[in-house]
């Protein structure tokens, strides 16, 4: 069964569309990153799933049932990370944990719940002594209050150092080995790419690419960088490697020569070089980073479709998403 579903779903706000035609599956115990630019409709996609805006049209459903004729069933069985959540300040830590156990009607060994974010030794503190990264492991906690079938988490990393993001990775995967199912929105691409099984990307309301890291990569014709050595006279050589086929960019820094192309094109780059006198002292290949196939979706005009590739197929740089 599916944990989220999504189908034709558009939402306007007075002319503004937000959301347009969205159609999304997630599968349970999946770890799904919902990706796009400020704009881009997530956050009003993320209130869908709770109810907490309706949609124009189209269908929501989650855990295997409506989000709006069955809200209160959904949430019960959902822990949520909301972005730029306000802790109550006169709460202590232990207060937070039971107050979103009672909520949820469930009862729990707060410190331990404490224990698992890493702060339990600030259990009975009033939440306004605690730091940024402390306020995030704490909503983090509350959201993982009565072991949810669904986690919604946006911008989980937020505040927190490498040690406490490493922390939330692993209790993310934790949560996916348990069965649940995870839906992972972040800006800090590099979070994303370490968890997730698969990702979808929207820009201006509409989804745009559905699928595995991996299978992004091969729809957008498995570009890699070569990261080639060089010495001599390089710069005459730079625009002969442009005009390789195969060959998207070149740019020279030093003694570095960077070339953006199909796998196929590495070996007559490598060639077109030591035909231009160029001596080539070491060569690598580099995959396309989740940021590279981020930009190549949301940064272009046409739509990706216009060039062959599939929009929205089943097939720790920042960027504000």
């Amino acid at each position: 069964m599916a944990a989220i579903e999504l189908d034709g779903v558009t939402k306007r706000f007075g002319d503004v569309t937000a959301v347009h035609d969205l159609s999304l599956q997630v599968e349970e115990g999946e770890v799904y990153g919902f990706l796009g630019p400020n704009g881009a409709g997530k956050s009003t996609t993320i209130n869908m799933l709770l109810d907490f805006v309706r949609p124009s049209s189209g269908r929501v459903r989650v855990l295997g049932m409506d989000a709006q004729a069955d809200s209160v069933a959904v949430r019960r069985r959902t822990g949520v990370l909301p972005e730029g959540y306000d802790v109550y300040t006169r709460l202590t830590g232990r207060k937070h944990v039971e107050f979103a156990a009672r909520s949820k009607g469930v009862t729990v060994d707060a410190e331990a719940v404490l224990e698992r974010v890493g702060i339990a030794d600030a259990a009975d503190r009033r939440a306004d002594e605690y730091s940024k990264g402390m306020r995030q492991r704490l909503v983090l906690g509350m959201a993982l209050v009565g072991d949810p079938d669904l986690l919604i988490l946006d911008e989980p990393s937020s505040g927190l150092d490498p040690a406490g993001a490493k922390e939330m990775r692993d209790i993310v995967r934790d949560e996916a080995d348990r069965g649940t199912t995870v839906f992972f929105s972040s800006h800090v691409l590099g979070q994303v790419e370490a968890v997730c099984d698969r990702v979808g990307i929207l820009r201006e309301g509409e989804l745009v690419a559905q699928d595995s890291i991996e299978g992004l990569r091969d729809a957008r014709g498995g570009d890699t960088r070569l990261v080639v050595t060089v010495s001599g006279a390089v710069d005459g050589a730079v625009d002969a490697v442009r005009d390789v086929d195969g060959v998207d960019d070149a740019a020279l820094e030093r003694d570095t020569l960077t070339v953006s192309c199909s796998s196929d094109a590495k070996t007559r780059v490598i060639s077109t070089l030591e035909a231009a006198g160029v001596t080539v002292e070491d060569f690598k290949t580099e995959e396309a980073s989740l940021e590279d196939l981020f930009l190549s979706y949301t940064d272009e005009a046409a739509d990706p479709a216009d060039d062959g590739v599939g929009a929205a197929t089943d097939a720790d740089t920042e960027v504000r998403t």
